[in-house]
């Protein structure tokens, strides 16, 4: 693990392995209150080692191994991140994947780097997540308290609560992308499980409905759930790794 000096003195953890001059680098994009040492970024990483690609991955503002409270982060921050680590970390053709909160974080630096971005894999992609999903879900007593207090400590199968605040849903407007078309032309592939409860398979269905390019493919995991990370599924996700390196050439 190494870290990389941000403008304001935060760190931002990353793993990397550099890319061959032919090769393009995959890029492993997180979700929301997860990390890079997640069980599909470490596939993903040895599958790139293994077969001579570039990788990199990183932990955002406020997660994981980076400086900073995961409180204080915000869309806008963390759509930052991403463009600061491909910008000083990375160099050349760059495949973008990225899982629930990391699929909206895919597709807004792919919109802001078109010129190196060739292709994205995304697992259940939450684009707009914090308006269209969160906000939606949550109870009119947890909605006051963010209103009031600035924020509302979620519960979470996952591991211990965390905090949603006031900060984290006015700035995720900004970036909202699913009210018109998104302006890609790069092949994408969407892998949805239909069993999960926290992204409905019919969001993930929207953003491919809204990606202009033509080579975008959804496959819907009758089975599945949020995390897709069963062998099973980590086995296909390589596999359409695989084929969009090929795709890219």
């Amino acid at each position: 693990m190494q870290t990389l000096k941000r403008a304001d003195n935060e760190t931002l953890a990353y793993t990397k392995i550099e890319a061959p001059a032919n090769k393009p680098t995959l890029v492993w994009l997180s979700g929301f209150n997860s990390d890079m040492s997640g069980s599909k970024a470490l596939a993903v990483k040895d599958w790139a080692e293994a077969n001579g690609f570039g990788y990199l991955a990183f932990d955002y503002f406020g997660h994981g191994q980076s400086s900073g409270a995961f409180k204080d982060g915000t869309i806008s921050r963390w759509r930052e991140d991403c463009l600061t680590a491909i910008d000083e970390l990375t160099s050349g053709d760059l495949i973008l994947i990225g899982s629930s909160m990391g699929g909206w974080m895919a597709l807004l630096t792919a919109l802001a780097r078109k010129d190196r971005v060739q292709g994205m894999v995304l697992i259940a992609p939450a684009p707009d997540f914090t308006e269209k999903l969160l906000w939606k879900e949550l109870s009119g007593a947890a909605q006051e308290a963010i209103a009031h207090d600035g924020f509302w400590m979620r519960p979470t199968d996952y591991g211990e609560p965390y905090p949603i605040t006031r900060e984290l849903i006015s700035d995720g407007k900004t970036w909202s992308i699913l009210d018109g078309p998104i302006d890609l032309s790069v092949p994408v592939t969407i892998l949805q499980g239909k069993m999960d409860p926290d992204v409905p398979w019919t969001h993930a269905l929207k953003v491919q409905e809204k990606i202009v390019s033509p080579d975008c493919v959804f496959h819907l995991i009758k089975d599945g759930e949020h995390r897709l990370s069963r062998d099973e599924d980590i086995k296909r996700l390589l596999l359409e790794v695989k084929l969009m390196t090929e795709k890219v050439g």
